[in-house]
């Protein structure tokens, strides 16, 4: 009896795998000739004609860009303009590999696929040509090798590619552009093994009320074929079948069909579902097709706007190339996974390339939610319309079925065919419009790199819609972050935007293999480093910025106050989601009074809940929390918002007291029973408390020497003003109490510094600037009592030797450095970095984030560690900046990239005002955000207050 079980169980499994074997026998089945991705590769023999280890035989991964494999040259595509070269490299590469083709394929379809190989590809097997030289880098090709192969035994596969084109057309569209041109087969090669009778292609329509039509690609079609189409979820959810009959020798074949509780497609619910296609005849299968799809009705309405399942959408996107240091343009599942998380973690619903992404990053699109601008490569020049023609429908036959692909660019920046633009719609039956980007064309304006005022009939003073397919140009630390707020309020106005794509997501640093030394990374200088990212997808400031800036949740502008009474106004700025769908919390922080001379950081003190009701798309209401009865104990109140799917969308906080209650609370008070005093000698006025003592020059108003009980803290030439005129009137000694005091009187900008030393050493400032009625002299350029002057920087500064520091404690907003229209993205806490030199967009062999150097914002307490160096300020007036010395320049910008502003004198600042940085456009055609303050100075003025507390003590 046991013995008939086993075997009845054994005859069920066998049965089982037999009928596996048959079912996917009858799917187009993909076989790898290649690695995967360039991180799992498989050698092929190789052979480079110039360059790095040529006119040899040697092994080569694939796929991989011959360059990073150690072959050819490296070129750039600005070859002829900034670098002054006469001509590329033209390096070919010879490939062949050898492969199995089991028996039973002799009756079924077999085809060679290419991912895509740079540039002209031509393709033997076994000594025979598979079909015409394939032309264009960036396009999945594909050959019907089936009478070329030998079944049952090994086959010789040959690959010759030219880097170079044959094609001047493609040359100048793919190889005279701003981008790093590689050689070799840099995508997968598989081949396809499919039935004779099978569906080769779909290209779907499907509509956000579960209707769809299918338009089919067919091959050898017997009679009495039927073809099914069902219906599956991602969770298992199955639909009705439909039935169509398919008739005999049909190439190509329509179908419609109609399924009932189907959820749409969009950035913020992206429903997928899985359509089964099935033909047969009289009952057997023939064939199994599945395409994954989304259900979502597009809408192009021109003087309007663009409509994703009647909903008016503004895109939030970025430029993006397929790139990675080691890779070149080959990369992987993983980059592309992690390149979609960071999009989506920045708050964006859309992105743009030069040319078709690899399928795998397109998938990502589709499965997170990220609108697609896909787009034919051109860059300023166009493919001829026999190439482009053909290039266009390898593209829509790869890409044609993903939801996330809502509009196709032919070209870009002057890189259009016109004779192209019917050639998508023929093959596109959803019918997406084609856009010229950077032209105003066809109802659509994509202007690129529009200034805040952009008019004359364009923008604000236009009819078409508008959605520049490239702004904030990223150059180092330029654009993106800086200035997108002043751009976004300004465009949102606009019934007519559509949203908008920065330039660009990732700093293009190859790893050169062909380099020795300690520089390995190259960005051909200010050419490839406009990313918000590094290569290896490092976090700059700006990438923070635009996570608060594109954020679906806004808050209205409010402080903490005594009678703070939790609630906030905030805003719903997503497209399709009700904010009922995200979670919301806080937390109430607190820092031990000693935080900023120990180890110590902060805690939390209270938490909770914050519910949020029923908020549209637009809207803008009230949530409130119950504040909690330790409230005011704390120092820093935060909330954090989270969606659906339990991503953060961001971190808001607010400091709850004023700079004053946070500098007597961290500011150590030793109990003395000694007096300060001052003494004037010469012209030196020394002030002493405890075991400090401060020498300051009576003719100039500096600090001459700075000493403690061990050491001197070279804090040095200053204060002396930041754009402002001064001259020193007066200097006078006093005493008051048990605190001795100087008092530096000046004519001009500055009205006095009075210089406050405390029996244990504390050592305080209190300037007042702008105060007199009647001045004689003041900002550069300007005397009187009326300051209208542009202001970009305003405040004091110190010296102090850079090489003595080796980080800083600091409360305030951070950690990131800021400008002035640059300053979201940073939040209130106790915030630590180390020392260190970052050149953003150039120190790719040792990115530290966040950068050391530079502004960082409403500093009310720092600890600057410089060994005996040391010392700690606290401020209590709001909204002070703190800069820290001078960011390097990077050493191999082109002339014109703008890397940054020009810092003032000194190391060490204290500003009220700073400057801003630009993007792609000088300051001045950037929004108010951007632009030099003014000021003017009435009778009666108070003038501007700057106190700060020095503790120079052990």
């Amino acid at each position: 009896m046991m013995l008939n079980k086993t075997i009845q169980k054994l005859s069920i499994i066998a049965f089982t795998l037999f009928a596996t074997q048959n079912n996917t026998a009858q799917q187009t089945d993909k076989i790898y000739l290649s690695g995967k991705d360039f991180e799992h590769p498989v050698q092929w023999d190789f052979y480079c004609t110039e360059g790095n280890n040529s006119k040899t035989w040697s092994k080569i991964n694939v796929p991989s860009q011959w360059e990073l494999e150690g072959f050819g040259e490296y070129t750039y595509g600005r070859w002829y303009k900034e670098l002054n070269q006469k001509e590329p490299s033209k390096e070919e590469g010879l490939y062949k590999y050898e492969f199995d083709v089991p028996a039973d394929y002799k009756n079924k379809d077999v085809l060679i696929v290419f991912g895509g190989a740079m540039t002209d590809t031509e393709v033997k097997i076994n000594g025979k040509l598979a079909g015409a030289i394939h032309q264009g880098g960036f396009y999945e090709f594909k050959y019907d090798i089936s009478s070329l192969l030998k079944f049952g035994a090994k086959n010789i596969l040959e690959v010759h590619v030219w880097k170079h084109s044959a094609n001047k057309s493609v040359n100048a569209a793919e190889r005279r552009a701003d981008w790093w041109l590689f050689g070799g087969i840099y995508r997968p090669v598989w081949l396809e093994v499919a039935p004779k009778s099978h569906i080769e292609n779909i290209a779907v329509n499907p509509k956000i009320d579960g209707s769809i039509t299918v338009d089919l690609n067919l091959k050898n079609i017997p009679k009495n074929t039927v073809l099914e189409a069902s219906l599956k979820g991602s969770n298992g959810e199955n639909f009705q079948t439909f039935t169509f009959p398919i008739k005999a020798k049909s190439t190509k074949e329509t179908i419609a069909a109609q399924w009932n509780r189907v959820k749409p497609w969009d950035p913020e619910n992206p429903n997928l579902y899985n359509l089964e296609l099935v033909l047969k005849q009289n009952g057997t299968i023939l064939h199994q097709y599945n395409k994954r799809i989304g259900f979502r009705t597009l809408e192009f309405r021109k003087q309007d706007g663009i409509y994703v399942n009647g909903t008016k959408i503004v895109m939030k996107g970025i430029n993006r190339h397929s790139f990675w240091p080691e890779g070149g343009r080959s990369t992987s599942k993983r980059i592309s996974e992690l390149d979609g998380k960071l999009l989506k973690d920045m708050n964006m619903n859309a992105v743009r390339g030069h040319y078709p992404p690899d399928d795998h990053f397109m998938a990502v699109c589709d499965s997170l939610g990220l609108f697609v601008l896909n787009e034919l490569a051109g860059w300023q020049n166009s493919y001829d319309t026999e190439t482009g023609t053909k290039l266009v429908k390898e593209m829509l036959a790869r890409d044609v079925n993903h939801p996330s692909v809502i509009i196709w660019d032919n070209g870009n920046e002057g890189g259009w065919n016109y004779d192209v633009d019917k050639v998508f719609e023929d093959n596109d039956p959803q019918k997406r419009i084609v856009i010229h980007p950077w032209a105003d064309f066809n109802g659509w304006d994509t202007h690129h790199y529009p200034t805040y005022l952009t008019g004359m009939h364009r923008f604000n003073a236009g009819e078409n819609v508008f959605f520049p397919t490239e702004f904030m140009h990223g150059t180092y630390d330029n654009g993106h972050g800086a200035a997108l707020e002043d751009f976004w309020n300004r465009y949102k106005e606009s019934p007519l935007f559509a949203g908008g794509f920065m330039w660009a997501m990732l700093d293009e640093a190859v790893k050169r293999s062909d380099w020795t030394g300690d520089v390995k990374f190259d960005s051909k200088g200010s050419l490839a480093a406009d990313g918000i990212l590094g290569p290896h997808r490092e976090r700059e400031g700006s990438y923070y910025t635009v996570k608060e800036v594109w954020a679906p949740i806004q808050f209205q502008p409010k402080q903490v106050t005594p009678t703070f009474d939790g609630s906030f106004l905030i805003t719903n700025d997503y497209l399709f989601s009700n904010l009922n769908t995200c979670k919301m919390d806080f937390k109430v922080v607190k820092s031990a009074n000693d935080v900023l001379y120990t180890n110590g950081n902060a805690r939390e003190i209270s938490s909770g809940k914050i519910e949020i009701p029923s908020i549209n798309p637009g809207e803008t209401r009230k949530i409130q929390f119950d504040v909690p009865g330790n409230f005011a104990e704390g120092d820093i109140l935060s909330i954090s918002a989270y969606d659906q799917f339990n991503k953060e969308i961001y971190t808001w906080t607010w400091p709850i007291h004023k700079a004053k209650f946070y500098a007597e609370k961290f500011l150590t008070v030793q109990n003395t029973k000694a007096k300060a005093s001052g003494t004037k000698t010469g012209n030196e006025i020394t002030l002493k408390g405890n075991e400090v003592t401060v020498t300051i020059d009576a003719a100039t108003g500096e600090i001459v020497t700075i000493k403690n009980k061990t050491s001197t803290i070279p804090l040095t030439n200053g204060p002396r003003p930041i754009g402002m005129k001064v001259k020193l009137k007066d200097v006078q000694l006093t005493q008051e109490g048990d605190k001795a005091i100087c008092t530096v009187k000046y004519s001009g900008g500055l009205s006095s510094i009075k210089w406050i030393m405390e029996p244990d050493g504390r050592f305080k400032m209190e300037l007042t600037a702008l105060k007199n009625e009647k001045v004689s002299g003041g900002f550069d350029g300007f005397d009187g009592a009326y300051f209208e002057d542009k202001i970009n920087s305003f405040g004091i500064t110190f010296s102090f030797p850079e090489k003595e520091v080796t980080g800083i404690k600091w409360f305030g907003r951070g950690p990131y450095r800021v400008w002035k229209n640059r300053i979201k993205g940073t939040t209130y806490g106790i915030w630590e970095k180390d020392y260190n030199n970052t050149i953003t967009g150039e120190s790719f062999e040792n990115l530290i984030y966040p950068e050391f150097k530079g502004y960082h914002a409403n500093l009310l307490g720092a600890n600057l560690k410089a060994g005996t160096s040391s010392f700690k300020v606290f401020s209590e007036s709001d909204n002070l900046f703190l800069r820290l010395f001078t960011p390097d320049l990077p050493k191999n910008a082109f002339p014109g990239s703008n890397p940054q502003p020009a810092f003032p004198e000194g190391d060490i600042s204290f500003m009220y005002e700073i400057p801003a940085m630009r993007d792609f456009k000088p300051l001045e055609q950037q929004g108010p955000q951007s632009q030099p303050t003014n000021i003017r100075i009435k009778s009666g003025d108070d003038g501007i207050k700057m106190n700060l507390w020095f503790d120079f003590r052990n």
